[in-house]
């Protein structure tokens, strides 16, 4: 770990430590209440929107409650994920996969171990205080031997303060990322499906069929290209960058070509695309994807971008998919290329149309995209700092109003 500029102690010095309670069928004496588990906890937050429940009796209650400052920190799946709990309402209690970490004394702040243990988290430093096992457990035992930096409670202060201004940067973005991508997907349902009209276009729109403006071209690789997946987030993808290693087969010369702009289909369940997903190619030059991809040429590039964004709804995506496609016993999919392209959609009859739609909802994902960008640097700033300040290297000026 990185040298440390102020005095160490061990967890077990500073806090009462204490697993939740454990999940047991036959005692059920007490009240059902609610509880926190695992994945209730997340770094710096709680997510209360599915909390299970168990009894507690009138002892429990007592040894597994939570007070307004409780730092809770996950024992395994992500070890050391933690939060600081700041309710003071809420009657809810915590399952043995959560310890809960209690200050003894004045000189730690519960605050300070959170951003602790996100920075050691974030280094990689985690999984080294469990060793090597099959299922990773930060156990009592070892956190009890962890040493943390000690600096003065007001320095603490002040660090927290700090890093917290980030945070809550990135929440905001994060909001705003939300609210966007909301607006963004109201819209496209509208604008998609021909409910809203962009303004200056009245001409009917026309039931084709995708055959009609999508063409198979059927070229290969070369043996230059690059090998890509298609994810549903990132659409193309290098595989490299998307899975860490390239997958594909060491005789490539049958992998299908794509083009800037080809439209390609993936004939394999990915989350909430039970059917497979359909993305345009965004990259700015020729890429190769699995033969059992499907891949075709839009009639016109503003047309390839519509049916991407179309195509970007599970429902949408299913309503065109499931009357024509084939599911096996095994959850696999039967569909050949010319299948995929039988079924219809309405369209605009005016390319002018088509490519108006296209620039409008193009824009809105851009807004979203540098959105994403600018919390991208928030947590990148942040962690440098985490660097910096939680080592000592940098240190804060502790003001009059903070020692008072």
């Amino acid at each position: 770990m990185n040298k440390l500029f102020w005095p160490t102690k061990k967890i077990g010095d500073l806090f009462n430590v204490q697993l939740g309670k454990m999940l047991n069928q036959k005692a059920r004496q007490g009240d059902l209440l609610p509880y926190l588990a695992n994945f209730n906890v997340r770094w710096g937050a709680f997510d209360l929107s599915r909390l299970n429940e168990m009894t507690f009796s009138e002892k429990e209650r007592t040894k597994f409650s939570l007070c307004s400052g409780d730092l809770l920190m996950c024992e395994g799946g992500e070890i050391g994920r933690c939060a600081v709990w700041k309710e003071t309402k809420e009657d809810i209690y915590y399952q043995k996969a959560l310890h809960r970490l209690r200050p003894l004394n004045q000189d730690i702040t519960t605050e300070f171990i959170y951003y602790y243990m996100q920075h050691i988290a974030s280094k990689g430093e985690l999984p080294k205080l469990v060793g090597e096992t099959s299922i990773a457990h930060l156990t009592r035992e070892k956190l009890l031997c962890l040493r943390v930096p000690v600096p003065t409670t007001q320095e603490q202060t002040a660090i927290t303060s700090l890093l917290s201004t980030w945070d809550q940067a990135i929440e905001k973005t994060e909001l705003l990322i939300s609210a966007k991508e909301k607006q963004l997907n109201a819209l496209s349902q509208n604008l998609l499906t021909g409910n809203k009209r962009v303004k200056g276009y009245s001409e009917k729109w026309q039931k084709y069929r995708l055959h009609e403006v999508l063409t198979e071209h059927r070229e290969v690789s070369s043996g230059r290209e690059e090998v890509y997946s298609v994810s549903v987030h990132k659409g193309l993808i290098n595989q490299i960058e998307h899975l860490g290693r390239v997958f594909a087969a060491k005789d490539t010369s049958n992998y299908n070509l794509v083009k800037p702009g080809d439209v390609v289909y993936t004939k394999s369940p990915t989350g909430e695309f039970s059917y497979g997903i359909v993305k345009q190619s965004r990259i700015e030059f020729s890429v190769i994807v699995s033969p059992l991809y499907g891949v075709f040429t839009p009639r016109s590039q503003q047309l390839g971008t519509f049916l991407n964004f179309y195509f970007e709804s599970p429902s949408r995506t299913a309503n065109y998919l499931v009357p024509i496609i084939q599911k096996g016993a095994k959850n696999t999919i039967s569909i050949t290329n010319s299948t995929f392209l039988s079924n219809n959609l309405y369209l605009p009859t005016c390319d002018e149309e088509t490519k108006a739609i296209a620039n409008i909802l193009n824009t809105a994902r851009l807004e979203i995209d540098l959105l994403k960008k600018q919390a991208e640097a928030f947590r990148r700033q942040k962690r440098g700092l985490m660097q910096k300040l939680l080592t000592g290297v940098w240190r804060v000026k502790v003001s009059k109003e903070t020692l008072q």
